[in-house]
Formats: C-alpha cells, structure tokens, sequence
C-alpha cells in the first residue's frame, strides 16, 4: 500500500536525549588536548551540528579526509562508552511511532550522527521493523542544514515531500526539513522555540502526541 503521509525522525534530541552525553564525549576529547569549551560554546557549535564542523570549530583548522575519520571514530567510540548504559528513547516515542504504523504512516530515521550510533540506539530502542528509511551521516554527501537527507527519506518512503512531518530538535535539523519543503515540529530537548526556526508545533515529549496530530497538519 502506498504511504500517503511519511514522519521522519532525527535521532540525538529526538528519539533519544543524547547530548549530555555527546558533551561528555567532547570534554574528555578536548580535554585530552588541553582544550576546555564552554556550555555556551557546546550550545552554538555542538547540537546539531557534524563532527567535521565541531572538530574544525575548536580545533581552529580544518579538519577533513583520514585525519576527520581518526578523530571523528575516537570521538564517537567515546561517546558509545558513556553512553550505552544510559540509552533510554525519550518518553511516549515508541507508542507514538505503533500508532503512525498502525495507521499505515511512512517512518523514517535520518540522523547527521555515524551509522555506528544510531546502530547502538536501535539495538536498544525497538524502532527498526518500522522504519521504511534509515540514514545516517555515511548515506549522504551533504549534511544538515542541506536538506539531502530529509529528500532522500522521503524518495525512500515513497512520498512527495510536502506529504513530510519531520520532527527536530536542532537549528540546523529544523532548517534541513524546511529546505527540503516539510512540515516541522520542533522537539525542544536542546533549544528554547526562540533559538529554533518557526515550527508547526513544539512539543517536550511524545505523551500527549497521537496519528490525529499529525493528520491535522494536513
């Protein structure tokens, strides 16, 4: 049967509150090189944001090629460490996705974290069989706020992308799925409404959520 209607989903902020621990990660990073960034830095340059653009940002060169693999697989081997004890989805997110598959909705991850990640939180978090589409930072050449992989979720799921709800909780996530001409409600995990682009709807958590929402922005 053919999806009518496709939500996408982010996944650091938006499955899972991962940030915490991505700061933790970057701190014994960067601490490892006598670099010590601010919360205020970690909140303009981190969420949202690819390694290559957060390496290059504090490490104050451009970091890219063999060089971006090395620091980004140490990074993020550090960050699977602390992380994986503590994996738990954000509340009322997996009713919410048994209730857009029970009502035939096209499901999606497209996430700028490495597939590795995301390949951890679904080994914990039971999304997999539902999803039509999963991408992440490996699967496209350019990265958010490029809308490529929100474009090619949708390519993916079989639907137009003004038949997309996608669900973000970053700048450069929001303006990813906007680029790509999609509906956006904003998960605000990371940011405040006035740090996000404008949104359909914001939400804290998935519990009040249901399919009627989000057939209702159609």
């Amino acid at each position: 049967m053919k999806k009518e209607i496709a939500v996408i989903f982010d996944m650091d902020g938006v499955i899972v509150h991962t940030n915490p621990y991505h700061s933790m990660a970057f701190r014994e990073f960067f601490s490892s090189r006598n670099l010590s960034p601010t919360d205020e830095e970690f909140v303009q340059h981190m969420f949202g944001k690819s390694n290559s653009y957060i390496l290059t940002h504090f490490l104050k060169r451009t970091i890219e090629g063999e060089e971006l693999r090395q620091l980004e697989d140490e990074k993020e081997s550090l960050f699977r460490t602390i992380y994986e004890p503590h994996i738990d989805p954000i509340a009322g997110i997996v009713s919410f996705i048994n209730d857009l598959h029970q009502h035939g909705v096209g499901l999606g991850v497209a996430t700028s974290a490495p597939l590795a990640n995301l390949e951890l939180i679904l080994s914990k978090v039971p999304l997999r069989e539902k999803m039509g589409s999963i991408l992440a930072s490996e699967n496209v050449k350019k990265h958010k706020p490029d809308p490529e992989v929100y474009l090619t979720s949708a390519a993916n799921l079989g639907v137009s992308p003004d038949q997309c709800v996608v669900f973000e909780d970053s700048f450069s996530g929001v303006s990813a799925a906007l680029n790509a001409g999609m509906k956006v409600v904003g998960v605000l995990t990371s940011h405040t409404k006035d740090e996000l682009p404008p949104c359909s709807f914001y939400i804290n958590d998935y519990t009040e959520l249901s399919f009627e929402n989000i057939k209702a922005l159609f």
